[in-house]
Protein backbone atom coordinates (compact mmCIF):
# COMPACT_ATOMS: atom_id res chain seq x y z
CA UNK A 1 0.00 0.00 0.00
CA UNK A 2 2.63 2.96 -1.12
CA UNK A 3 0.14 4.86 -2.18
CA UNK A 4 -2.07 5.83 1.07
CA UNK A 5 -4.26 8.46 -0.33
CA UNK A 6 -5.61 5.96 -2.73
CA UNK A 7 -6.78 3.19 -0.23
CA UNK A 8 -9.79 3.53 1.56
CA UNK A 9 -9.97 1.53 5.08
CA UNK A 10 -12.55 0.41 7.03
CA UNK A 11 -11.91 -0.08 11.23
CA UNK A 12 -14.44 -2.07 13.00
CA UNK A 13 -14.58 -2.12 16.57
CA UNK A 14 -17.06 -2.31 19.49
CA UNK A 15 -15.37 -0.31 21.52
CA UNK A 16 -15.28 3.23 19.82
CA UNK A 17 -12.44 4.64 21.46
CA UNK A 18 -10.35 1.56 19.79
CA UNK A 19 -12.13 2.16 16.11
CA UNK A 20 -11.80 5.77 16.33
CA UNK A 21 -8.17 5.77 17.38
CA UNK A 22 -7.28 3.49 14.17
CA UNK A 23 -8.72 5.68 11.88
CA UNK A 24 -7.30 8.33 13.13
CA UNK A 25 -3.60 7.13 13.34
CA UNK A 26 -3.77 5.74 9.61
CA UNK A 27 -5.44 9.07 8.45
CA UNK A 28 -2.23 10.89 10.24
CA UNK A 29 -0.44 8.69 7.53
CA UNK A 30 -2.70 9.48 4.81
CA UNK A 31 -5.30 6.44 4.34
CA UNK A 32 -8.81 7.32 3.75
CA UNK A 33 -10.74 5.81 7.06
CA UNK A 34 -14.31 5.76 8.27
CA UNK A 35 -14.81 4.44 11.47
CA UNK A 36 -17.51 2.03 12.91
CA UNK A 37 -19.12 0.26 16.04
CA UNK A 38 -20.39 -2.34 14.57
CA UNK A 39 -20.74 -4.50 11.75
CA UNK A 40 -23.77 -3.50 9.92
CA UNK A 41 -22.48 -0.03 10.36
CA UNK A 42 -19.63 -1.35 8.42
CA UNK A 43 -22.06 -3.21 5.69
CA UNK A 44 -24.25 -0.03 5.00
CA UNK A 45 -20.89 1.88 4.39
CA UNK A 46 -19.44 -1.07 2.01
CA UNK A 47 -22.57 -0.42 -0.04
CA UNK A 48 -22.10 3.07 -0.88
CA UNK A 49 -18.17 2.86 -1.12
CA UNK A 50 -16.60 -0.56 -0.49
CA UNK A 51 -13.17 -0.31 1.39
CA UNK A 52 -9.74 -1.47 0.20
CA UNK A 53 -9.38 -2.93 3.65
CA UNK A 54 -10.66 -3.47 6.63
CA UNK A 55 -9.70 -4.09 10.05
CA UNK A 56 -11.55 -5.54 12.41
CA UNK A 57 -12.02 -6.42 15.79
CA UNK A 58 -13.16 -10.64 16.37
CA UNK A 59 -15.28 -10.54 19.00
CA UNK A 60 -17.96 -8.44 18.42
CA UNK A 61 -21.51 -8.64 19.56
CA UNK A 62 -23.95 -9.14 16.78
CA UNK A 63 -21.73 -10.60 13.91
CA UNK A 64 -18.00 -11.16 14.62
CA UNK A 65 -15.15 -9.63 13.20
CA UNK A 66 -14.93 -13.21 11.04
CA UNK A 67 -18.41 -13.52 10.01
CA UNK A 68 -17.97 -9.97 8.71
CA UNK A 69 -14.74 -10.69 7.17
CA UNK A 70 -16.35 -13.85 5.55
CA UNK A 71 -19.16 -11.85 3.80
CA UNK A 72 -17.14 -9.05 3.28
CA UNK A 73 -15.16 -11.60 0.89
CA UNK A 74 -18.39 -12.60 -0.86
CA UNK A 75 -19.54 -9.37 -1.36
CA UNK A 76 -16.87 -7.39 -2.02
CA UNK A 77 -13.83 -9.71 -2.88
CA UNK A 78 -11.42 -6.91 -3.33
CA UNK A 79 -11.44 -6.20 -0.03
CA UNK A 80 -8.43 -6.91 1.92
CA UNK A 81 -9.25 -8.07 5.42
CA UNK A 82 -7.40 -7.65 8.76
CA UNK A 83 -8.18 -9.06 11.72
CA UNK A 84 -6.91 -8.35 15.53
CA UNK A 85 -8.42 -9.47 18.97
CA UNK A 86 -7.16 -9.21 22.30
CA UNK A 87 -9.16 -11.71 23.28
CA UNK A 88 -8.19 -16.32 23.92
CA UNK A 89 -11.71 -17.38 21.95
CA UNK A 90 -10.24 -15.92 18.81
CA UNK A 91 -7.87 -19.12 18.30
CA UNK A 92 -11.14 -21.75 18.27
CA UNK A 93 -13.21 -18.75 15.56
CA UNK A 94 -10.37 -18.60 13.68
CA UNK A 95 -9.87 -22.17 13.56
CA UNK A 96 -14.13 -22.66 12.39
CA UNK A 97 -13.29 -20.17 10.03
CA UNK A 98 -10.13 -22.30 8.27
CA UNK A 99 -11.87 -25.32 8.58
CA UNK A 100 -14.28 -23.22 6.07
CA UNK A 101 -11.60 -22.51 3.62
CA UNK A 102 -11.51 -19.16 5.03
CA UNK A 103 -7.74 -17.96 6.12
CA UNK A 104 -7.37 -14.80 7.89
CA UNK A 105 -4.08 -12.57 9.09
CA UNK A 106 -4.84 -11.52 13.12
CA UNK A 107 -3.03 -9.16 15.17
CA UNK A 108 -3.14 -8.75 18.31
CA UNK A 109 -4.78 -6.53 20.94
CA UNK A 110 -3.10 -3.68 21.90
CA UNK A 111 -0.73 -3.36 18.60
CA UNK A 112 1.75 -0.48 17.86
CA UNK A 113 1.21 1.83 15.10
CA UNK A 114 4.37 1.03 13.97
CA UNK A 115 3.43 -2.70 13.59
CA UNK A 116 -0.24 -1.74 12.10
CA UNK A 117 1.12 0.47 9.78
CA UNK A 118 3.90 -2.51 8.68
CA UNK A 119 1.26 -4.94 8.18
CA UNK A 120 -0.80 -2.63 5.72
CA UNK A 121 2.58 -2.34 3.58
CA UNK A 122 2.57 -6.36 3.58
CA UNK A 123 -0.94 -7.09 2.50
CA UNK A 124 -0.30 -4.19 -0.59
Amino acid sequence: MTDNKSKYIFVVDDEKIIAQTVAAILRQVGFRTAAFENAQEAIDAASVEAPDLMITDVVMPGLSGIELAILFQSRWPQCKTLLFSGQAITADLLEDARKSGHQFDVLSKPIHPSDLLAKLNELA
